[in-house]
C-alpha cells in the first residue's frame, strides 16, 4: 500500500513520533522552569512602579488599630488569619459566580487571607508541559479582589441606619501581598493595608511531585513571609489520588517530598534571619486537596454519609489516622470536622457522584471522602472555625478555617518591608514608627512612619 505525503494517516503518524522525540525537550524545559522561576508571583506592592494587580486605590478610612499585649517582656499581638482552600476541578470561574460565602465577610473581618485552589485549569498534558495561563489566576485574584473590598452598600446589614459613607469608612482595604500558580496549584495571600509596612520578605516554592516524580500536575505551591518578627508559611497541596486500598501510602510520599523540597531563599542579616524550610517557620499551615479517603467499603460510607454519622466515618479517616501516627503529620493538629464529606459531588447539585448506582457495572464511582482539608502546626494558632462552604462550581466543596494568631511586634524599627530577592534593586528602608498610650498611631490608612531610603544594589 503506498501512502501519499497528504495522508491523514501518515499525518497521523508523524505528530505521534514528534511528540515522542519532543517529550524529553518539553519535560526538561518544564523541569528547569520551574527550579529557575519558582520565585516570580504576582503581588501589589508599596511604592513600587507597576502593580501587577492593578488594584484601584480605595477612598477609605483607616481602620482603628488594636493594643500591644505586653507577656513575660514580649510584645505580642493577636490577630485572625482565614485559611480556604478548593479544588475547582478545571471549571473556569463565571462572571456572576459569588465568593462572598466562601470568604463569610459580612460576619467576619480578619486581617490576613489565604486562599487555596486546585485544577484551576484541567489537568491535562498541554497545562502540565505548557505555560501555565495566567488568565485564570488573574480572574481568580479579581473575584478576591472585588469580595474583600467591596465600596457598594453591604446588603449583609439589612435595616441597618448607617449610610454607604459611613460603611465605607469602616471598611477595611486588602492588598495581594503574593500570588503564584503552578499548573492548576495556586495560592493567593491578601493583607490588610494599613498592615502592609510590617510584611518583609515574601516568597515562594513550589514542588511538583506529580508525572515523572516532578511536574506539576500534582505537588505544592508554598508562601513565606514574616510579619512583624514572627514567620508564616502557608503551603497549598494536591496529592495523589485514587481510592484503592495502599493509595494513602503515595499521599504520604508526595506530603513527605513537599515537606523536604520546598526551600526559600536565605536573607542576609541579623534582623532578617528567616529559615529556609517549613518546619522552621513559627506559624505553618498546610491546605489543600490532600485525597485521603474513608477506609469503608463504599456500600458502608454512603449509609454512615445518609445518616450524618460523622463521628463513625471519621474514625476510619486516613488523614486522621496520618496524624495520630504522626510518621508523616507529626506534630501536626486538625480542628473538628463536623460537617459532610466535600468530595465527590455531580456538577452543579447537592447529590454525591453516583449517588444510587453502587456497583454498576461500568460506572466508575468515588466514594465520599473529607479529600480537602486545612491542618497546621506550631504554637501560638488557636483555631476559631473549621467548616465547609456550599458553592457548587465543581465536584468539590471548599473547605475554610478562621485562627488567631499571636504575633511578635518591634516598637523600634522595621528593615526593608515588603520586598523581596525578585525584585533586584530595592530600597534599603528603616521604619520608625510612633506609639502612644501602647496604641499605633494612624493616618491616612497607614500606620505614622519615617523612612529614609537609599537605593542599594
Amino acid at each position: 500500500m503506498r501512502i501519499s505525503l497528504s495522508s491523514p494517516l501518515l499525518s497521523h503518524n508523524l505528530s505521534h513520533f514528534s511528540l515522542l522525540v519532543m517529550w524529553p525537550r518539553l519535560v526538561a524545559s518544564k523541569i528547569l522552569r520551574k527550579t529557575l522561576g519558582s520565585n516570580n508571583f504576582v503581588a501589589d506592592i508599596p511604592g513600587n512602579t507597576h502593580s501587577f494587580l492593578d488594584l484601584p486605590t480605595l477612598d477609605v478610612s483607616p481602620l482603628p488599630s488594636p493594643k500591644i499585649a505586653s507577656n513575660n517582656h514580649q510584645d505580642t499581638q493577636k490577630f485572625k488569619v482565614f485559611v480556604s482552600t478548593w479544588n475547582i476541578g478545571g471549571v473556569e470561574p463565571t462572571e456572576d459566580i459569588n465568593i462572598d460565602e466562601l470568604l463569610d465577610t459580612c460576619n467576619t473581618t480578619c486581617d490576613i487571607y489565604v486562599l487555596g485552589f486546585q485544577e484551576v485549569v484541567p489537568l491535562k498534558a498541554s497545562n502540565v508541559l505548557g505555560s501555565d495561563k495566567k488568565t485564570i489566576s488573574i480572574k481568580w485574584n479579581s473575584l478576591i479582589r472585588n469580595a474583600l473590598n467591596k465600596k457598594s452598600y453591604n446588603p449583609c446589614h439589612k435595616n441597618n441606619s448607617f449610610s454607604k459613607n459611613q460603611q465605607r469608612s469602616i471598611q477595611p482595604v486588602f492588598r495581594c501581598l503574593i500570588s503564584k500558580q503552578m499548573v492548576g496549584i495556586m495560592i493567593s495571600v491578601w493583607i490588610r493595608s494599613d498592615l502592609h509596612p510590617f510584611f518583609r520578605n515574601p516568597h515562594v516554592s513550589c514542588v511538583g511531585c506529580g508525572i515523572m516524580g516532578c511536574l506539576g500536575n500534582k505537588g505544592s505551591v508554598a508562601v513565606r513571609f514574616q510579619f512583624h518578627k514572627t514567620s508564616f508559611c502557608f503551603i497549598c497541596c494536591h496529592l495523589a489520588s485514587g481510592g484503592k486500598e495502599g493509595d494513602e501510602r503515595m499521599r504520604n510520599s508526595n506530603a513527605n517530598e513537599i515537606l523536604s523540597r520546598t526551600s526559600f531563599p536565605t536573607t542576609m542579616g541579623p534582623s532578617l534571619d528567616l529559615p529556609k524550610k517549613v518546619l522552621d517557620h513559627d506559624r505553618i499551615v498546610l491546605l489543600g486537596d490532600l485525597n485521603y479517603r474513608i477506609s469503608l467499603p463504599e456500600r458502608e460510607t454512603r449509609i454512615l454519609v445518609d445518616r450524618k454519622d460523622w463521628d463513625t466515618l471519621f474514625e476510619n479517616d486516613q488523614l486522621r489516622m496520618e496524624l495520630m501516627d504522626g510518621q508523616t503529620f507529626e506534630a501536626w493538629h486538625e480542628g473538628t470536622i463536623n460537617f459532610a464529606p466535600t468530595y465527590k459531588y455531580e456538577l452543579n447539585c447537592d447529590e454525591y457522584y453516583g449517588c444510587g448506582h453502587i456497583g454498576t457495572k461500568g460506572k466508575k464511582n468515588r466514594a465520599p471522602a473529607w479529600c480537602d482539608r486545612i491542618i497546621w502546626t506550631g504554637e501560638g494558632l488557636k483555631p476559631l472555625l473549621y467548616t465547609r462552604s456550599e458553592t457548587r462550581l465543581s465536584d468539590h466543596r471548599p473547605v475554610k478555617a478562621m485562627f488567631s494568631t499571636d504575633v511578635k511586634v518591634s516598637r523600634t524599627s522595621h528593615q526593608n518591608f515588603c520586598f523581596s530577592d525578585r525584585f533586584g534593586r530595592r530600597p534599603n528602608t528603616t521604619l520608625d514608627f510612633q506609639c502612644d498610650d501602647d496604641e499605633y498611631v494612624s493616618h491616612s490608612d497607614r500606620l505614622s512612619f519615617h523612612t529614609k531610603t537609599r537605593m542599594t544594589p
